[in-house]
């Protein structure tokens, strides 16, 4: 298989087990840091992952591509679909259709950007519907600008003349130094979608038909190739993850536990729907030893919703 191919999807395999042994939440640490003003349409956010166990285990939500570097760790992810793809030190990962689980011989260490749709685009290239469910080496992708970088990040950190801070809004600066223009055209679809997503759990896929002037297909089309799902794939995504946050906050209100109860046919499929994208169980998803789990599904680091 090429490196930058993507396997094809399949939904009908197996979620990520909820019931395995995780890393504790004592024992890991992650920073989230606002991105520049300049970058925030590109970049959900910055952070800092750190965690000093010789072995660690996590399970990655469906996710937005990212802009990683690894300067401690050397792991993989397992891909659903059959194949594993290692922690490059310098890393690219792509949009993931379903969780994704992790396993890291440590100790583990992370920095980096969080890519919106549209910072995806504006950065890769990449059809994110043809390159999913991949974690790629950065280089191949962006060039050896990206290599250089993150190596002497990666010296630096290790020698103690850098923080994590200041590597994740280095990597925030190469980002908005490399962005390159998107189809106005598209940009509008881009938008549009965001607000279809965050209006409703359940959203007709026909509601997006004749956006920017594009009929049904060249949207179905157009939606694959900026968020790397079909628009009806999509929405499953994002219910699972707008259920999953509202579950993990302290309280539940009442209009909350009525809208979660609308937007899924019955308890059973939210929890299979839930346990495919996200990885958990609800009975899991307030458990304070997955607390990278917490942070993916929070609120705020939805924002590509439009909400």
């Amino acid at each position: 298989m090429d490196a930058l191919s993507s396997p094809p999807l399949h939904t009908d395999s197996p979620a990520p087990s909820a019931e395995q042994a995780l890393t504790a939440a004592a024992l890991i640490s992650v920073d989230y840091i606002a991105p520049q003003p300049s970058i925030a349409p590109f970049v959900t956010t910055l952070y800092h992952f750190r965690c000093d166990e010789p072995m660690i285990r996590d399970i990655q939500p469906a996710a937005i591509g990212n802009l990683c570097v690894f300067p401690y760790g050397s792991g993989e992810m397992l891909f659903a679909a059959g194949h594993r793809d290692p922690n490059h030190p310098v890393g690219l990962m792509t949009p993931l259709s379903r969780a994704t689980p992790i396993v890291v011989d440590g100790p583990f260490h992370a920095f980096g950007a969080a890519l919106t749709p549209l910072g995806w685009a504006a950065l890769t290239g990449l059809h994110a519907g043809q390159h999913r469910d991949r974690l790629l080496p950065a280089p191949a992708v962006l060039g050896p600008e990206i290599d250089e970088l993150g190596h002497a990040l990666i010296a630096a950190y290790r020698q103690n003349e850098v923080s994590g801070r200041d590597c994740a809004l280095a990597i925030g600066a190469y980002v908005e130094r490399n962005l390159k223009p998107v189809n106005p055209r598209h940009l509008e679809l881009i938008a549009a979608t965001g607000r279809w997503l965050g209006a409703s759990f359940n959203p007709e896929v026909g509601d997006l038909d004749g956006v920017a002037g594009y009929s049904a297909r060249q949207v179905q089309r157009l939606v694959e190739r900026y968020f790397g799902l079909t628009p009806r794939a999509l929405a499953r995504k994002y219910r699972a993850l707008r259920a999953a946050a509202m579950l993990s906050a302290p309280q539940l209100s009442l209009e909350d536990e009525a809208d979660l109860a609308e937007a899924f046919f019955d308890q059973p499929h939210m929890i299979r729907e839930i346990a495919h994208f996200v990885g958990r169980t609800p009975a899991r998803l307030s458990d304070q030893t997955t607390p990278y789990l917490a942070e993916m599904i929070d609120q705020r680091n939805l924002r590509e919703l439009g909400a």
